[in-house]
């Protein structure tokens, strides 16, 4: 019952957190005369990734290598067509030139070079395949190139003051995204622990449960930090957010597990790969259809339908 409990609660923390985190994000982002779009590239993709990257960590000292996997792979395809198909619901989302030509094949690049690295057994012909500990300091290597561009763009990045914003003082601000952070990890640590033990209560894969419930569970942050963005029409952090996670996953995370101990991957995991690959390029792809760099209402319920039909297919499965 206590589990049941604090997954219902985490949700309401999970929430909150984000609430909390995009208004003390904007309002530093604003003062320093920052973009929104490296706020969420940066501070939010941080704090949104804590919950992938807490559980991967725990997985690769404990052993659990397929949830490690099986997380990463299902949230990166969560945030694309499951978080950006809410958040375009509720307000279509219109993308940067950047966001269109370097942030979004970034992200393409880096579940690219996951296929590639995981692939002992296909590329080289080794018998077993695995991320090891040098395929974790080359995807780590990408992570500070990826950095480096993100910092760069910063200082270039136009800034546009909106008469409408509300300023907070530099302490309530540090304050909104402590405190943001903290409900982001602790809801979202609550409901990976709940969704995990009742999962497995039915008996089913650690890859599986890594998948579906650890990877959506870990996805919540971005989901209620980008829909709470959309819904204040602050669509730079909502896209910013998604996109930033999905090269923050890779890169760091999953580079942070390798290192800590090699990751063996199954070639079964291949088609989730190529899921992942696809859902970048989709993205890529409806940015130019209707009406351009603008992700519209009727391409987010697209993105659901994707997601709760690859959902059902990974399920029958296994």
């Amino acid at each position: 019952m206590l589990i049941y409990f604090l997954f219902f609660i985490g949700f309401i923390i999970l929430i909150k957190g984000a609430d909390l985190l995009v208004n003390g994000a904007s309002s530093i982002a604003r003062k320093m005369k920052v973009s929104d779009l490296v706020i969420g590239l940066t501070i939010v993709s941080f704090g949104t990734s804590a919950p992938e990257l807490f559980v991967n960590v725990s997985a690769s000292i404990q052993d659990n290598s397929e949830i490690a996997i099986g997380n990463i792979i299902g949230s990166n395809i969560a945030n694309i067509l499951l978080i950006l198909g809410v958040s375009a619901i509720i307000f279509p989302l219109a993308v940067q030139r950047t966001t269109v030509w370097k942030e979004i094949p970034f992200s393409l690049l880096a579940a690219l070079i996951l296929g590639i690295l995981a692939n002992d057994s296909l590329i080289d012909h080794k018998e077993n395949s695995a991320l090891t500990r040098s395929d974790g300091l080359i995807l780590l290597a990408f992570f500070i190139i990826f950095l480096y561009y993100v910092f760069s763009i910063a200082k270039k990045s136009e800034y546009k003051a909106k008469e409408d914003f509300k300023q907070l003082s530099n302490f309530r601000s540090a304050a909104y995204i402590i405190l943001g952070l903290t409900g982001l990890v602790l809801g979202g640590t609550w409901i990976i622990n709940g969704a995990v033990e009742i999962a497995g209560q039915f008996g089913v894969s650690e890859y599986l449960i890594g998948l579906t419930v650890v990877a959506v569970g870990t996805s919540l942050p971005e989901l209620a930090t980008s829909a709470v963005a959309a819904y204040k029409k602050k669509t730079d952090i909502a896209i910013g957010n998604v996109v930033g996670s999905n090269i923050f996953n890779i890169f760091w995370i999953l580079g942070l597990s390798a290192v800590i101990k090699p990751l063996p991957f199954q070639p079964s995991g291949n088609p989730d790969i190529a899921m992942t690959v696809f859902s970048s390029i989709l993205l890529f792809a409806v940015l130019f259809v209707g009406k351009k760099h603008l992700l519209e209402k009727w391409q987010g319920v697209l993105f659901l339908m994707l997601y709760f039909g690859y959902t059902v297919y990974i399920i029958m499965r296994k």
